[in-house]
């Protein structure tokens, strides 16, 4: 299994909870959408869902990121 693969799966449960509470949060804020609560919260369910994999995968490579991408970041020196 590759890493990428590994941390995309260990990301998916946390990023799924934000998307989902983000969504959910948006829709219920919005009064004009209570009316259709019993169809617009199981498409935030889908589409929180849905966005769970791809955004995990893009997020994976950047937690691996270290010195050699940002040098001027972990630099010992203080010429900064």
């Amino acid at each position: 299994m590759r890493t990428r693969t590994f941390m995309t799966g260990m990301l998916a449960l946390p990023v799924n909870a934000v998307l989902f509470g983000s969504f959910a949060t948006l829709v219920l804020s919005i009064p004009a959408l209570r009316p259709y609560m019993e169809y617009v919260l199981p498409a935030v369910v889908a589409a929180a869902f849905a966005l769970t994999v791809p955004v995990a995968w893009v997020l994976a490579p950047r937690l691996r990121i270290r010195n050699n991408y940002y040098p001027h970041l972990f630099s010992k020196d203080d010429s900064r």
